[in-house]
């Protein structure tokens, strides 16, 4: 790292939480020695460049979340801002050795947190999550929508696997517990990082059993069997709002639809 930040070519991106150096043209890299004082992380090379980060509390302007950035950036940068937030996180949550709680010092670029007490080495943590478009028999779309959001708008189910599980049951199990549908054949779609803090998700369609639909109104406030003509009517007039292009669940349905449908929320 000491290599890197004493190149002035060195692009460096400044993350904090979920925020990055960024306007609203895209990614604000900058050379090592225009960047506020933090821990480095070692990114990758990108076109036979290498790139860096730097980890502060709080990210000077300009600067934007994540969340709003990610979906227009070309697939390089999004992969390279995508991981930067996702180990800077780690880091903000992880600060002390978990077997003595002695703070640790970051290490190997970025990527290890070695404890100068014990010498327990600690690593960036991905919690895998199950992401799923269920269909039923007439091969309509089972949306739900949680406590907090709107009421217009839905998203697919999902949820975290489990110790032990496997990514099949765990689309079974979490469909039941928040739909009370049953679900039989399951397959593997797609998956995406999703670094809000740690998440690996993992896209499944699946088919349902049965469709009596029963919410317990605490994970899932309500949950509908959806048609395309209705997605499609829906969304054009406003009285359904779908989760934008940046997540794994818009794929989901727009694949289901076969096509692309109108509108996202913000």
């Amino acid at each position: 790292m000491d290599a890197l930040w004493s190149d002035p070519k060195t692009p460096v991106l400044v993350v904090g939480g979920e925020h990055l150096s960024a306007d609203d043209d895209g990614l604000v890299w900058r050379s090592p020695g225009d960047v506020p004082e933090g821990d480095r992380l070692y990114l990758g090379t990108v076109e036979g460049v290498e790139h860096a980060a730097v980890m502060v509390q709080r990210v000077p302007e300009p600067s934007r979340s994540l969340r709003t950035v990610a979906a227009a950036l070309p697939v390089a940068q999004a992969r390279l801002a995508v991981h930067a937030v996702g180990v800077a996180q780690w880091h903000r949550t992880h600060p002390r050795c978990a077997r003595c709680g002695t703070p640790t010092d970051v290490v190997e670029g970025g990527h290890v947190r070695r404890c100068p007490e014990c010498g327990a080495q600690h690593f960036p943590r991905t919690d895998p999550a199950v992401i799923m478009l269920i269909t039923d028999d007439a091969d309509r779309a089972l949306l739900g929508r949680r406590p907090d959001w709107p009421d217009n708008r839905f998203s697919t189910l999902a949820g975290f696997v489990e110790p032990g599980e496997s990514l099949e049951d765990a689309v079974r199990r979490e469909t039941l517990e928040e739909t009370a549908v049953e679900v039989g054949e399951v397959a593997y779609a797609a998956s995406q990082p999703w670094p809000f803090p740690s998440s690996l998700m993992l896209g499944f369609f699946g088919r349902a059993r049965t469709t009596r639909i029963a919410v317990d109104g605490t994970e899932t406030a309500d949950a509908r069997w959806f048609g395309r003509d209705e997605v499609t009517r829906l969304t054009a007039s406003g009285e359904l709002v779908l989760p934008g292009t940046l997540s794994i669940s818009r794929w989901l349905i727009e694949r289901w639809h076969g096509g692309l449908v109108h509108g996202e929320w913000r």
